[in-house]
């Protein structure tokens, strides 16, 4: 097990009537890309602000590489930043602005040419050394944000949402650089977004965020296949609903439509929610036998997948995602059987 490399202990933060933080604990080991993520005013951003030292806790601690940081300005905590303004000096070429941090710490002017070209390699963007940020794309512009903050050799590199204002075909271009970066320089990363898919997709670990606690911590696979509540069910992925009884007798669960679901829950008897995946949710042509009656009422299309949007014949809505883009089998209007591809997860009614 790595070492923590950052501690925060009963951390609360109030603005006014508003709790951005409310008693959070959270260890973040040595070298892991750990990712807050919530929707806006979830208290993710105030965390990463309260461990960066720009904001100070009304109660609890923080602490890094086992030193109390709590009251301890920024400068003092050997962090980097990286926002999604990137805040580049106009002014300075690319070199000059990764310097700019070795500078101010009185390194020998070898060292810092040295550190420079390193940087430059681990960006890959030697070759716009002399440029100035407007003459940088903005994907450019961030990889040069990214290697001034790791230039210092920080203890820890905080990101808030530094992806954000970057198109999609170079967002996911630069989501790949981050994950290399990662691995190659061993730096611990915190990094803040509201962005399911990139949180999945880039993090050792995620921690959901909601009314400034922290309701799920764990691994990607983890926090979508096996989701603490409904809620973080809800906010990480595509998902449906369908509310109805437990009946452990019966061996089943009745919507509040009336369809029985044949389902032996590990629950007792009840009300109960239960939760769909899109990929969970199979879809046969309309003379196969078995499963449920429902007819298919939207049909989209994503890169390499198709999803169908399906109403059951007492009324209740589910999704399903193909592999692919159907060419036109599958159209609204329908009648197809569902079946259940995987035990649906259960939570208690909401």
């Amino acid at each position: 097990m790595a070492a923590i490399k950052v501690s925060v202990r009963q951390v609360v933060k109030r603005f006014g009537a508003v709790t951005a933080a409310d008693h959070i604990d959270l260890d973040m080991r040595e070298g892991e890309f750990l990712t807050l993520l919530g929707e806006s005013g979830c208290g993710k951003t105030t965390l990463m602000r309260m461990v960066a030292g720009f904001e100070t806790p009304d109660a609890g601690s923080i602490a890094i590489d086992g030193r109390d940081v709590t009251a301890l300005p920024p400068r003092a905590r050997r962090l980097g930043m990286v926002f999604q303004q990137y805040s580049l000096f106009p002014h300075l070429t690319v070199a000059d602005n990764i310097a700019y941090g070795l500078q101010a710490q009185h390194l020998p002017a070898a060292d810092i040419a040295r550190r420079v070209d390193e940087m430059l390699a681990l960006v890959q963007l030697p070759q716009l050394a002399a440029r100035r940020p407007s003459q940088l794309s903005g994907g450019q512009q961030q990889r040069v944000a990214l290697a001034r903050a790791l230039a210092t050799r920080p203890s820890l590199l905080m990101l808030d949402e530094p992806l954000g204002a970057l198109d999609l075909k170079l967002r996911r271009q630069l989501q790949d650089e981050l994950r290399r970066i990662h691995r190659e320089t061993g730096t611990t990363f915190l990094f803040v977004t509201h962005d399911q898919e990139e949180a999945l997709y880039l993090s050792d670990r995620v921690a959901v965020m909601r009314h400034g606690r922290i309701e799920q911590l764990d691994a990607p696979g983890q926090i979508y296949r096996r989701p603490v509540n409904a809620f973080v069910a809800d906010f990480v992925g595509d998902i449906c609903f369908l509310d109805g009884v437990h009946d452990p007798a019966a061996g089943d669960v009745r919507l509040a439509d009336g369809t029985r679901l044949p389902l032996a829950l590990e629950r007792s008897a009840g009300p109960v929610r239960l939760a769909l995946r899109p990929e969970q949710v199979l879809v046969d042509g309309g003379a196969a036998d078995g499963g449920l009656a429902a007819t298919i009422t939207e049909v989209t299309h994503d890169t390499g997948t198709t999803m169908l949007r399906l109403q059951l014949a007492g009324g209740a809505t589910l999704k399903s995602r193909r592999l692919g883009v159907d060419a036109g089998a599958l159209r609204a209007g329908h009648a197809v059987r569902v079946r259940l591809g995987a035990e649906p997860m259960a939570f208690d009614p909401a």
